[in-house]
């Protein structure tokens, strides 16, 4: 008979997950016996039947809570809203993220600050909130969905990259000063990765470069990924309920790739 999953019963938050890849991260914990807690910076009914919705798929509790990660008080205040609910926080994965693509002279100041507040600082707030949950239960698990621009930069993306970036070197920072207290923390490092958004995409760049839709993808979108291959959100949220099984126990501070060979050029 084989062991329940380390996961079960656990609770988790997923920042910015009503869609993408942080939806397919709380389907993956939920469906490995999580309880899970969903948000986006939205309070509108059909947030909350996506998490009643969640819960009934997968016969766990699962919460929408509306939080805006741009405000450092709200980052914190859905850390303590999810603990006074359920009881405590045992995994949180830092997903939520905002990209704008400009030359850095030309690159918008409220842009550059809108980018490392919910890319790299709401990190920063929620893991800080967190910490002492997972204290008091002796164990945890933070996940940060950083970027292969986590590792390596491209023009026109200042503030993402930097963002990214920073959020790996948060990351080994938090897993050093947690090493003693069976908490963990770990950045994925996707390359491009098959979301809605990203799927949107795909009929302008055929128009724009005359190609077919196997072509472009091939040839234009996936020109760094050597696989030619999308990451699927399938993929990331099976690498993170991994890393917050007991099998990963002694992976910490790293910073993974999951690019199709991309930082390995």
């Amino acid at each position: 008979m084989s062991a329940a999953p380390s996961t079960a019963s656990k609770t988790a938050i997923v920042t910015g997950s009503t869609s993408g890849i942080g939806l397919g991260v709380a389907e993956a914990l939920a469906a490995g016996g999580c309880n899970v807690v969903l948000n986006a910076f939205t309070d509108d009914p059909a947030d909350h039947a996506l998490a009643s919705a969640l819960a009934a798929r997968h016969g766990v509790e699962a919460a929408y809570v509306c939080a805006d990660m741009a405000v450092p008080e709200a980052c914190r205040a859905l850390v303590e809203e999810t603990a006074r609910r359920f009881g405590g926080v045992d995994i949180l994965v830092n997903n939520a993220g905002i990209q704008h693509v400009a030359p850095v002279e030309a690159f918008p100041t409220d842009r550059w600050n809108a980018i490392l507040a919910i890319n790299l600082s709401s990190a920063f707030h929620t893991i800080a909130a967190a910490i002492p949950h997972m204290k008091r239960a002796g164990w945890g698990r933070i996940v940060n969905i950083a970027s292969a621009h986590g590792l390596r930069a491209s023009p026109f993306k200042a503030a993402y990259v930097a963002a990214k970036h920073g959020v790996v070197g948060l990351t080994k920072t938090v897993a050093l000063e947690l090493a003693d207290d069976r908490i963990t923390c770990n950045a994925i490092c996707p390359g491009y990765v098959l979301t809605p958004l990203v799927e949107a995409q795909i009929p302008d760049q055929m128009k724009v470069h005359g190609m077919d839709r196997d072509t472009v993808v091939r040839e234009v979108m996936l020109a760094r990924q050597p696989t030619r291959t999308f990451v699927t959100v399938d993929e990331v949220g099976g690498f993170v309920t991994f890393l917050c099984s007991d099998h990963a126990a002694q992976i910490t501070g790293a910073a993974l790739p999951m690019d199709g060979g991309w930082t390995a050029q």
